[in-house]
């Protein structure tokens, strides 16, 4: 087919409109800052050490080596005009096409509270899950080698938000504490260690129902996370936070889960933004008064069948990139296009070995326990990037459920693993 499509972001939304886009033989240009595509829903074990990189994050160029219409470009988007369809990279180089396709992905939103950009870990990247993982284990050789420096929170773990992102954290982390540390630091005080989680809500999991918080509150409870409901963080400080309601916790390892916005790329677009800094879209994921440009995944405020905006989900991402890539067809072969017919999967989350909560489908069918855990590994592995991957992630989960050793992770992220020990 005589038509390009030029691409910003290799994430699911992204990757899934290149894919279809390809397979009709349509010339694509794929941009991203980074070479590769990240698995985001599982940063969090990478942060805490339970499976390696190359789980979790692909080649874009590996992902399309079959594909001679895919061109992929590593270098940062930072200007867009959507009425040429053209952008341009920080060294100067432009591309343009007959349709744009922004799939930019999303950012921390820190809302302004105090020191949380400058002291704060958000998890939204390979990069950030490296910077965590580097932090743990800087910290645990620091106690390890100068126990007094529990005392200044070395072995306590603050982490912000209790949605899916910092509940899933919270459980992975009191299961490292609980299970691997011990194994690697013989002498260390684990017993001392604290994980605390807060959120302006009086549950964790707001998105789900009644029964399903409370399964995942009495499941972290049982793990020894502490849960602070009902407050939230007025100020984050190198070696404290304070909460809103005066106290403080002292801590040198500050996780931020406490919600996303739009990347700043999608602000400078020119495009009519919405709620979180995303994209307003119409039905079939275009924008009025820019023909040809069509926005997908976190990048966008997207309508669902009931006129509210669908959750900030893989799964959401890499159906309206397909789905995209579907409309820029059916405009090119002259038919008009369709609006985005979302696949409801439900929603889910991990909480530990043999522990998840499930909301599966349209209907809502509510499962907790291990044939939630077993959905859970399931869903997430369909939506993995290559067979080897797929393969490769289920093998480390059965790995992980039946033992409870780990190979020792690297400190890859120096910057993060040396910790400024002195008072705020």
């Amino acid at each position: 087919m005589d038509q390009s499509v030029v691409i910003v972001g290799g994430g699911f939304g992204g990757v899934g409109c290149a894919h279809v886009l390809a397979h009709h033989g349509v010339e694509v240009t794929l941009l991203d800052k980074n070479d590769y595509h990240q698995f985001q829903p599982l940063l969090y074990q990478l942060a805490t050490a339970q499976i390696g990189l190359p789980d979790l994050a692909r080649p874009l160029r590996g992902i399309f080596a079959k594909s001679d219409s895919v061109r992929v470009v590593t270098g940062e988007v930072t200007a867009i005009d959507p009425t040429a369809h053209t952008v341009e990279l920080a060294d100067g180089t432009g591309f343009s096409g007959d349709a744009l396709v922004l799939a930019a992905g999303a950012q921390p939103n820190f809302f302004g509270v105090p020191g949380a950009a400058e002291h704060a870990f958000p998890l939204y990247s390979v990069e950030d899950a490296e910077r965590v993982r580097s932090r743990l284990l800087g910290a645990l050789d620091a106690v390890d080698s100068e126990p007094e420096l529990v005392d200044r929170g070395g072995l306590t773990i603050v982490i912000v938000g209790a949605g899916p992102t910092g509940v899933e954290t919270a459980g992975a982390f009191a299961e490292t504490i609980r299970d691997i540390v011990p194994g690697a630091y013989e002498n260390l005080p684990v017993e001392k260690a604290r994980i605390v989680l807060v959120d302006h809500s009086d549950v964790v999991l707001g998105a789900f129902s009644e029964r399903a918080q409370h399964y995942a509150a009495e499941r972290l409870e049982a793990d020894g996370v502490e849960l602070r409901l009902g407050v939230g963080v007025s100020e984050v400080a190198n070696g404290h936070v304070v909460l809103s309601d005066g106290s403080t916790i002292t801590t040198r390892t500050v996780i931020w889960a406490g919600g996303e916005k739009a990347c700043d790329l999608v602000g400078r677009s020119g495009l009519p933004t919405g709620r979180g800094g995303r994209v307003d879209v119409e039905a079939d994921l275009g924008v009025a008064g820019f023909p040809g440009v069509y926005v997908v995944g976190d990048a966008a405020n997207v309508p669902g069948p009931d006129g509210d905006t669908l959750p900030q989900l893989g799964s959401v991402a890499l159906q309206s990139g397909r789905w995209a890539a579907q409309n820029i067809l059916a405009v090119a072969a002259g038919e008009p296009s369709k609006p985005f017919d979302y696949h409801d999967k439900g929603i889910m989350a991990m909480i530990g070995r043999n522990a998840a909560v499930a909301e599966l489908g349209t209907k809502r069918h509510e499962i907790d326990g291990p044939f939630a855990y077993a959905a859970w590994l399931g869903v997430h592995a369909s939506l993995l990037e290559g067979t080897r991957q797929k393969l490769s992630a289920l093998m480390t989960w059965g790995w992980d459920y039946a033992s409870k050793r780990r190979p020792r992770a690297l400190a890859d992220r120096p910057d993060a693993s040396v910790i400024d020990w002195d008072d705020d």
